[in-house]
């Protein structure tokens, strides 16, 4: 079979995002529309905001990136579009221009699960750099602002199977960086300035101690399928919502309140505030806060991660997500992987966030399998990957 030019669309949460990519291995054009701007005031996603930006924005970025590529709606081979998980409202923008594409067009429409178009970020590099011989099995870390997953992946020929072997219990982990950096006035998104204050902060001023889960998921489910209680084969999973909770207590046993409203106030007063705005209202507890708080994150995703590894004698781990973005999770990895004498594999940082050039990559599979969605398909917010 010769090239096939795939149109990925991505709207599953707060960016509008359209990516040509060539044979899930080559590039040729990335672009997103972010909607940091309107979600800041509210400290978080609104998903109301989020469909309406979605709708005003899929147009333009479908035809920059069409233009960028060099591409028109007739010359790609197919279009792929993300089902889920993620915002229901927000899916629907996405699928439902994809959908109109598709059929006007009499080009096959392929629906993508979300967080195999994180794996596949990864894939999509490599192959790029010339990297087509991985070793498997594969152990996949996703961890995100709505997700913390580890899956074991295994292809056959072309098409991929997933098992998920670990999930957060409560809080993802970029969910838990965005509710600190709210509670301590530091905006929205937290992960990026948390990640550079924690340079300026001492990492061991502050002890939390890692979550202990002693017992089965009581919910009795595992990516919305029933657990069978006979099986005993050890699982790795995660909990932030504590660590956010200790924030908060160590903020009122130190009656740092005063000290956040300040800077909140001072922050809001900034148009677009700099780092050097943030870094310059920050007192040296609240920096020492930052970085304990960040590296007992990281501690804990490297050791479980590691550990599920080992568990399961896998080859090869990737980390991808946008908190893989995170300098101080990357480094960790690195140098605790090598340790282990396993390689360790990211994204580069425009491809750890939302993107569609994942969804495109994603697709190639489906594509070569004529694996392709019928016109009555919807959105599955809670979609599981397997």
């Amino acid at each position: 079979m010769g090239d096939a030019y795939i149109l990925g669309i991505e709207s599953s949460c707060d960016e509008t995002a359209a990516a040509v990519v060539r044979s899930g291995e080559q590039l040729i054009s990335n672009v997103v529309a972010s909607q940091i701007a309107t979600h800041q005031a509210y400290g978080g996603v609104v998903p109301e905001l989020a469909s309406r930006e979605h709708l005003r924005a899929i147009v333009p970025v479908v035809r920059q990136a069409l233009t960028e590529a060099k591409h028109t709606y007739n010359s790609v081979d197919a279009i792929a579009v993300t089902q889920g998980p993620g915002l229901a409202g927000a899916l629907l923008v996405g699928i439902s221009y994809a959908k109109a594409l598709a059929f006007s067009l009499d080009k096959p429409l392929i629906a993508v699960n979300h967080l195999e178009g994180h794996i596949h970020a990864v894939l999509l590099e490599e192959r790029q750099k010339g990297n087509h011989e991985l070793q498997f099995p594969v152990l996949a870390l996703v961890v995100s602002g709505g997700h913390t997953h580890l899956y074991l992946a295994s292809q056959n020929q072309d098409s991929w199977t997933y098992e998920n072997i670990g999930h957060t219990r409560d809080d993802a982990a970029g969910e838990a960086f965005d509710k600190v950096a709210k509670l301590l006035g530091l905006g929205y998104p937290g992960g990026p300035i948390i990640d550079r204050l924690s340079l300026h902060g001492d990492a061991q001023a502050v002890k939390f101690p890692p979550a202990q889960i002693k017992h089965r998921d009581r919910r009795g489910r595992q990516d919305n399928r029933a657990v069978d209680p006979g099986d005993e084969r050890p699982r790795f999973d995660f909990s932030y919502s504590g660590i956010k909770t200790a924030i908060l207590r160590y903020v009122e046993q130190n009656q740092m309140q005063g000290a956040v409203e300040a800077r909140r106030t001072a922050l809001a007063k900034i148009p677009k505030p700099k780092f050097e705005d943030y870094l310059a209202n920050c007192e040296k507890r609240t920096l020492d806060l930052v970085a304990s708080f960040q590296r007992a994150i990281v501690e804990d995703l490297v050791r479980k991660t590691l550990a599920a590894a080992e568990a399961h004698s896998v080859a090869t781990l990737f980390v991808t997500g946008g908190v893989a973005a995170n300098a101080e999770l990357r480094q960790t990895f690195e140098r605790d992987g090598a340790l282990q004498g396993l390689p360790v594999f990211f994204p580069s940082r425009k491809l750890s966030t939302d993107n569609a050039a994942m969804i495109a990559a994603a697709a190639y599979p489906k594509f070569l399998a004529k694996d392709f969605a019928a016109m009555d398909f919807s959105a599955e917010a809670g979609m599981v990957l397997k």
